[in-house]
């Protein structure tokens, strides 16, 4: 199995502003996008969060998922992040995986933040998504969904495959939160024996909350192997190693001891 290429923009946002966040994405994918598997951008970045989305939300064919189209066939990598949508009234927090032939999957966020009135607005998603590109098993995620260790458990099946083989959250999480931020993404690592990339933003919003971003990539024994500065913006690459995963779990095999269990919706 081949590595995996991966770029991840550590990015400020323009608040409610579609258009110059696509415009200044657009910039930094074309600055670094050469030799990608996958490029990752933020939470709701085209917009900022929290938001009222009626104003901003877009059809599932809109113009976020046309650029992201456009981005994905310039580049020849897959394009995600996550984005308001609309159908019909309905509004959820969506991510967008995005290939370079223009077929997408779609991940709406599951646990959406109450305590900042993001369910008054939001509908919440049902079900996860587990998306393969170069023979990797990919499970994304949005951001508050990293505090639910039973919705990011991985499994195991009687074949010895794992369920998933990277966990990817992209988010808007809060500088006031960013120690148990780190210390969620080392766990998620750990017990799921599975890289993790956490991205975030930076700046801050209309509100006035500021995002340190704190993004990191972390490997299946919990260890950082990147991590972007305080406050920057960044884009980091990396290359995750396959073939170090498979010797790793063949090591410490605890996946064959988890428990079974079923996720009611």
């Amino acid at each position: 199995m081949q590595d995996l290429k991966i770029l991840c923009l550590q990015s400020d946002l323009v608040w409610e502003d579609p258009e110059k966040n696509r415009e200044l994405f657009g910039i930094k994918i074309m600055n670094h996008f050469e030799d990608h598997d996958l490029i990752v951008l933020p939470e709701t970045f085209t917009t900022g969060f929290p938001v009222d989305p009626s104003g901003l939300a877009e059809p599932p064919d809109g113009d976020t998922a046309k650029w992201m189209a456009d981005i994905a066939r310039d580049t020849g990598a897959v394009i995600t992040g996550s984005i308001l949508l609309d159908e019909n009234g309905k509004y959820t927090n969506s991510l967008i995986w995005m290939r370079p032939d223009g077929t997408y999957e779609r991940y709406d966020k599951r646990h959406v933040f109450s305590m900042g009135g993001e369910h008054e607005k939001i509908t919440a998603g049902k079900k996860q998504l587990t998306i393969e590109l170069n023979g990797w098993r990919i499970r994304p995620m949005i951001c508050y969904d990293l505090r639910f260790p039973v919705w990011c458990k991985n499994t195991i099946d009687k074949s010895g495959r794992y369920e998933y083989d990277l966990m990817l959250f992209v988010a808007n999480w809060p500088n006031i939160r960013s120690y148990p931020w780190e210390q969620l993404l080392i766990a998620r690592a750990l017990e799921n024996l599975a890289y993790v990339v956490g991205l975030n933003r930076i700046g801050h919003d209309g509100p006035g909350n500021y995002y340190s971003g704190d993004s990191m990539i972390i490997d299946p024994k919990g260890k950082i192997i990147s991590r972007a500065d305080e406050g920057k913006e960044r884009a980091m690459s990396e290359r995750l190693s396959y073939s170090e995963l498979v010797e790793f779990r063949k090591k410490f095999d605890v996946g064959q001891d988890w428990d079974e269990f079923e996720i009611e919706s």
